[in-house]
């Protein structure tokens, strides 16, 4: 970058700090990304997914700044910022997480020294309501597992499995995508999770999600033996894809989504229902059936135990015998 010059760091120091020549300069995104996801990926230990999403809010930030000089920005110019996303029509949720993206960047700045403040650290995130996550029955669950079935659905087998999956597991739909063959373990009755930052925990299988993956993998067998030959049909690497498509390969999260949707649709329950659904009632079920709420923060692979807790205001019609129960007018 033409307007930096790189000086040697005080001895001991790994970091290599860029010194800006004058006070006053442009300085554009694209030569700052790839340093950036550097330190927020291997410093900060993000997954890509989050990496991708603080590059996006940045890339709009830059968009904003338009003739604005990065290091010369104010306090009134990030608040004009936060009023431009509210103007967009962002969620307070959305305009919640663009401020936490720059926050970590200006951060970055300052220990590279492009900027001698970090005046994000001023700024207060907005006031989120606490959303009661929508849950399905147990019955409810059952049908949706049940649905996919070779009169309607091509996949019905490998659907199946990815839905009891879904809901033995708790699992997010990109730690799903992510499975790999190593990471099913039926014989330990067990399936090797990787969740956010890298986190791995390891979640234990039922006889539902451990039949139904029994019959994908010979239906997988076939695909592979179908698309790459008899030999890659019995190739057993641990790191290949658990589930895959028709032509062999692995599945985007995002078909995962489209897949929960379609059968959450014809099952009849509401159209907000995504793979996240079956993360909320598996905890929630966990909860009501008497789990301790150590064991599924565990299971699920929350940080915080706060955010374990939510689960523990959904069910209602516990809550409501505990009322008539103990409340003196009930």
């Amino acid at each position: 970058m033409d307007d930096f010059r790189e000086f040697r760091s005080k001895r001991g120091s790994r970091r290599r700090r860029l010194t800006p020549q004058r006070s006053s300069i442009q300085i554009r995104w694209e030569d700052l990304k790839g340093r950036f996801v550097r330190y927020i990926g291997h410093e900060c230990g993000l997954s890509e997914n989050t990496q991708s999403a603080y590059c996006r809010d940045i890339a709009h930030f830059f968009e904003w700044l338009d003739d604005r000089i990065l290091t010369d920005l104010t306090l009134s110019d990030f608040l004009g910022y936060l009023d431009q996303l509210r103007a967009e029509n962002h969620s307070p949720a959305t305009c919640a997480r663009h401020l936490v993206s720059i926050r970590a960047f200006y951060r970055w700045l300052q220990l590279e020294g492009i900027v001698k403040k970090n005046l994000t650290a001023l700024l207060e995130s907005p006031k989120l309501w606490q959303r009661v996550p929508s849950v399905l029955t147990v019955k409810q669950v059952s049908r949706l597992l049940t649905e996919p079935n070779p009169e309607q659905d091509r996949n019905w087998i490998r659907d199946r499995a990815i839905l009891e999956m879904f809901y033995a597991t708790g699992c997010r739909a990109s730690e799903i995508a992510s499975l790999t063959l190593g990471d099913y373990r039926p014989r330990e009755r067990f399936c090797r999770c990787v969740g956010k930052g890298d986190k791995e925990r390891m979640v234990p299988l039922g006889r539902g999600a451990i039949g139904a993956c029994s019959a994908w993998l010979t239906e997988r067998a076939a695909i592979l033996e179908r698309t790459a030959g008899p030999a890659a049909s019995k190739e057993t690497d641990p790191a290949l894809p658990l589930f895959i498509t028709r032509t062999g390969r692995g599945l985007r999260r995002e078909a995962l989504w489209e897949l929960v949707k379609k059968y959450a649709r014809r099952v009849g329950v509401s159209e907000k229902i995504s793979p996240h659904s079956l993360r909320h009632s598996f905890a929630t079920h966990l909860l009501s059936g008497g789990a301790d709420i150590r064991m599924v923060q565990e299971l699920l692979g929350h940080a915080s135990i706060q955010t374990t807790q939510r689960y523990t205001h959904v069910d209602f019609d516990r809550m409501k015998s505990i009322h008539e129960r103990f409340h003196p007018r009930s």
